[in-house]
């Protein structure tokens, strides 16, 4: 027992009672806590659930990292920064949520008979034992930060009721949204075969978890040894669930019946779709496409949520004198607006963010989806249907006969659809498109290749937008960044820039964001067709020349305006690395 006793010189001097353990010695031999903060935390120690460590950062008695390194090397045992790190939906699943509750540790990592677990006071061997005894597991420790590992543990608790984590392939009560097909009946998910409730159910909360994270695609994929589901959020894929190889069938069965697709035919492609109705009010459709692969069907199906698209210009991400450009040529009365990019870069948004400032009473619009991703009232959408003869071209042909000022189709992908849409901005119509190709000047050759006529081309084509999805940085944690100027110089920006002196910054990674992301931005290359650009064409000319032409004229391409968006600390250099290329 460890005592202060008085000095010969009759100092009194605190006295901490009971014994000091080897944490608390070298929290007060480096300076990390007061002898007096030591003696309250000790004492709290002893009452159950309380433990050295969580008293002092909760009491704010010590700096919660300066605490961590310091158990970390008392304990000898390896420490980790939680925010440094993007931990999966599915590491939670490694431990029964009661033992996270009752001993405040969080799972990290399993490999083989190897389980990491987070703990901010490696002394709590209780806690190791039973862990160790619930899941016949060899138990790492590794010290956290005693904040960040609460903040893990109560984003848990927010999680999604029912998540993929927990889930349970046994006796569970159903969930039942309600769901449907190409028609508007909807049927009971549940109401199926009492053998496949289980998968009924885990498909249903995938397809749940997903719309409450916002993704945007989910990837039903099986491979020879495991069955892995993903989802797209924000541009990038990650994994949510692992599910048994066993369901791999049953799981691509669901799907199919689901979408109203043929389940006996495996050895072609289908497409199909599924209507998720959430409440009275909202609805939610998922595209669906199965695909054969080595060990099964790949189903992906595609989000297609009206509630979380927004429409206002000033959101999309447009700087000022690319939004003036945009508007000056939804204003004109005639002529073709092609939006290009990558499947999944916000081409679509961006149309309807134009039909919607068009949305008037005295136009008459009408558009030509596969499908039509967003209801917007006064706006006569249709979608194709090639299997029974409804392309773009057959509604194109049929909108020219019905009075319109506003057409818009889906996107361009063959020859007779660009020789309608082109006849129809020639007759006095605003037609507006989108088209697969990398930025705005190989759009133009890209028609040329496709066997349209120059001067078609440069007659009716009056702007140009390619576009990418760039994620943003969260402003809560973003990090600022030294780059070298030289190598700031090869990323594209001017000398003039550099000399001015640039601050960037990075991701960190906080509880707010998605691995130091928080939504995303557009960047845009706005480039009109001038006359001289029209010349061009109409000489031949291929898209260096008219990327040339145009940047002279001091119009910015896809890198140059991601720059700027990095400039502002919007984005980080490495995510518009990530969706742009020189």
């Amino acid at each position: 027992m460890e005592r202060e006793t008085e000095s010969r010189a009759g100092r009194s001097q605190v006295i901490i009672p009971g014994p000091l353990t080897g944490l608390g010695r070298r929290l007060l031999r480096e300076g990390i806590v007061s002898r007096e903060d030591l003696t309250a935390a000790v004492q709290a120690s002893r009452e159950p659930g309380m433990s050295l460590v969580a008293h002092l950062v909760a009491n704010r008695q010590g700096d919660p990292g300066r605490i961590a390194v310091a158990a970390a090397r008392e304990f000898g045992v390896p420490a980790l920064d939680l925010d440094a790190v993007q931990l999966g939906p599915e590491t939670a699943s490694l431990l029964p949520g009661e033992l996270l509750d009752l001993h405040r540790v969080f799972p990290l990592m399993r490999r083989g008979n190897r389980l990491w677990v987070g703990v901010a006071d490696p002394s709590n061997l209780q806690a190791l034992d039973e862990i160790a005894f619930r899941t016949s597991l060899q138990v790492e420790p590794v010290v956290v930060e005693q904040d960040k590992l609460e903040a893990r543990i109560a984003g848990l608790k927010r999680a999604p009721r029912g998540s993929l984590a927990a889930f349970d392939f046994g006796d569970m009560d159903p969930d039942s949204p309600q769901f449907g097909g190409d028609n508007d009946e909807d049927t009971d998910i549940a109401s199926t075969d009492v053998d496949d409730a289980p998968v009924v159910r885990f498909v249903n909360q995938v397809m749940l978890d997903c719309v409450a994270r916002g993704a945007s695609d989910i990837h039903f994929e099986p491979y020879e040894q495991t069955y892995r589901i993903r989802m797209r959020h924000q541009g990038v894929l990650s994994e949510i669930a692992h599910p048994p190889m066993a369901l791999a069938a049953r799981l691509a069965a669901r799907l199919k019946v689901m979408a109203k697709l043929n389940v006996a035919e495996r050895r072609m492609p289908q497409d199909g779709r599924i209507r998720m109705r959430l409440s009275t009010d909202r609805a939610i459709d998922f595209r669906v496409n199965t695909c054969p692969t080595l060990f099964g069907e790949k189903v992906v199906c595609r989000l297609l949520d009206s509630a979380t698209v927004r429409t206002d210009i000033d959101a999309l991400g447009y700087e000022d004198e690319q939004k003036q450009i945009y508007l000056e040529h939804l204003a004109k009365p005639y002529g073709m607006i092609l939006v290009t990019g990558p499947t999944g870069s916000g081409k679509t948004v961006s149309l309807y963010t134009g039909l919607n400032r068009l949305n008037t009473a005295d136009r008459n619009i009408a558009t030509a989806e596969d499908p039509a991703e967003i209801n917007l009232p006064g706006i006569n959408q249709v979608n194709v249907n090639p299997r029974v003869g409804l392309t773009f071209a057959s509604c194109l042909r049929a909108f020219l006969r019905q009075d319109p000022d506003v057409i818009m189709v889906g996107e361009i992908r063959d020859l007779e659809t660009a020789e309608v849409a082109i006849r129809a901005a020639q007759t006095g119509h605003l037609v507006l498109s989108t088209l697969h190709t990398n930025d705005a000047p190989r759009t133009l050759t890209r028609m040329m290749d496709m066997g349209i006529k120059p001067y078609a081309i440069a007659t009716s084509v009056t702007l140009i937008i390619a576009q990418r999805l760039a994620r943003m940085l969260c402003d809560a944690c973003k990090q600022p960044v030294h780059i070298p100027g030289g190598a700031l110089l090869r990323e594209g920006f001017l000398a003039a820039e550099v000399d001015a002196g640039l601050t960037l910054h990075a991701a960190r990674g906080c509880e707010q964001c998605n691995a130091g992301y928080l939504g995303r931005t557009g960047i845009f290359q706005v480039m009109p067709v001038t006359e001289s650009i029209g010349r061009i064409i109409m000489e031949g000319g291929d898209a260096m020349q008219i990327a040339g032409h145009a940047s002279a004229r001091g119009i910015a391409d896809l890198r140059r305006s991601g720059l700027k968006k990095v400039k502002r600390g919007l984005t980080s250099l490495e995510e518009l690395n990530r969706v742009t290329a020189d």
